[in-house]
């Protein structure tokens, strides 16, 4: 039991501010203290319900736009590789067997296409620059005629007569003695092709493949 009055009003000061402080960190920290029931649940503002509110809404960022991920745009197709064949020749414009298995590879890479056929002719040095030349129009003939048997249209194809003038291998050794596997190389038709897609189908044709008809 304190009898000093002074010394007793000190205290009960000391702990009135106690008390003040405490009911002050009470409501910081959002104790019961913090306010009556009443400003807790009615769903007015007050610290709780704003800390929630905050929480439960998105923010954006203020920092940079958000990023929208596009997917890229389809690659365009590659181009076709030109179709490009060989016909080798013995002496003359005949067609061995041979030439006729290569015309037949040929002929099926290049019937379901459309657009334009180079057909150039050559020959080796033997003989005249004139007969050369007639002879090479000659051996294209000979592939134009048997690609157009094989079901490609013979208006497609355009002949190149070049006689001995572009040689692919030399016609003669160093020492001045032929080259016969060079001649037989000259000895040759050139097939060059875009190979350009399919002609598309009408939608009649197209009808009619479909209504199963044999």
């Amino acid at each position: 039991m304190i009898h000093d009055g002074g010394t007793g009003t000190m205290i009960t000061g000391r702990i009135g501010i106690w008390a003040a402080l405490a009911c002050l960190l009470a409501a910081a920290c959002g104790g019961p203290e913090a306010g009556t029931p009443e400003s807790l649940d009615s769903g007015e503002a007050g610290p709780r319900a704003a800390v929630n509110q905050m929480a439960a809404e998105p923010r954006a960022s203020i920092m940079r736009p958000s990023v929208v991920e596009e997917a890229p745009p389809p690659a365009p197709p590659p181009p076709a590789e030109p179709f490009r064949a060989t016909i080798l020749f013995d002496a003359g414009s005949a067609l061995s067997d041979e030439a006729k298995a290569e015309l037949d590879k040929a002929a099926a890479m290049l019937a379901g296409t459309d657009g334009p056929i180079i057909l150039r002719g050559h020959t080796d040095s033997k003989g005249n620059d004139a007969d050369n030349k007639l002879m090479s129009h000659e051996r294209a003939e000979r592939v134009r005629d048997y690609l157009a048997e094989k079901g490609v249209a013979e208006e497609r194809m355009t002949l190149v007569a070049l006689g001995e003038a572009r040689p692919a291998a030399p016609n003669a050794r160093l020492d001045g003695s032929d080259d016969e596997e060079g001649r037989r190389r000259n000895r040759r038709v050139e097939i060059i092709a875009a190979r350009a897609p399919p002609a598309p189908v009408s939608d009649k044709a197209a009808g009619d493949s479909l209504s199963g008809s044999e």
